[in-house]
């Protein structure tokens, strides 16, 4: 793959950790407990190992405990102040600090709370970068799913359509046909940590 300017992967990744776990009975999905340690920290392992050199970490509810029990060290820490709002906004504040760096070519969004998705998924789905341009996703038996990779040149029209809890999938809609699919159903789980049942997944430490 190619480097940019600095040397590094031009596919920085971004991960999405700001949601409040409001059907959780207000438990930040960052610091749910996962293997002893916050699951924040399992899905930046899971960028780096995939292949991400660096990764942007957007932060909302709790944010200030976050820093303070989650070991992230090297990731860029971006506030989102408007996370009651919606993934939208957390998806927004991410690509506009990607943009400011000014040094990425594409992300590779994920979610904090899909610990089933781990470094083999980002790795391939990293792999689909071919430039700026490049759309691709996950696919879970023909199932798009995260991560999913977002070319630098898609990000303000992703970020103009991310409202609410939409994120980038109105935009990811309208240019289905330019997305390279990526199965990874044998790799990953693509199961979400919404509700209290769901809270199992991480007693039973699944993940690939």
């Amino acid at each position: 793959m190619e480097k940019n300017n600095h040397g590094e992967s031009p596919v920085a990744g971004l991960l999405l950790a700001a949601g409040g776990g409001r059907r959780l009975g207000g438990r930040p999905k960052a610091l749910l407990p996962y293997r002893e340690r916050p699951l924040v920290e399992h899905a930046v392992r899971s960028l780096r190992e995939g292949g991400c050199e660096q990764v942007y970490v957007v932060l909302g509810a709790a944010a200030d405990e976050v820093r303070a029990r989650a070991r992230l060290p090297g990731c860029v820490l971006v506030d989102n102040p408007e996370w009651a709002g919606g993934m939208g906004s957390s998806l927004r504040a991410g690509l506009a600090s990607l943009t400011a760096a000014g040094t990425y070519r594409a992300a590779l969004l994920m979610l904090v709370d899909q610990p089933g998705i781990g470094p083999a998924a980002v790795s391939r789905v990293r792999a689909a970068y071919r430039s700026p341009g490049t759309l691709a996703s996950a696919s879970y038996g023909g199932e798009r799913g995260h991560p999913v990779l977002l070319g630098a040149d898609h990000w303000a029209g992703i970020a103009t359509d991310a409202t609410g809890d939409q994120g980038a999938r109105g935009y990811l809609r309208s240019r289905a046909r330019d997305i390279v699919p990526v199965e990874c159903g044998d790799v990953a789980d693509a199961y979400d940590i919404d509700t209290e049942e769901d809270l199992s997944h991480l007693e039973q430490g699944r993940w690939h």
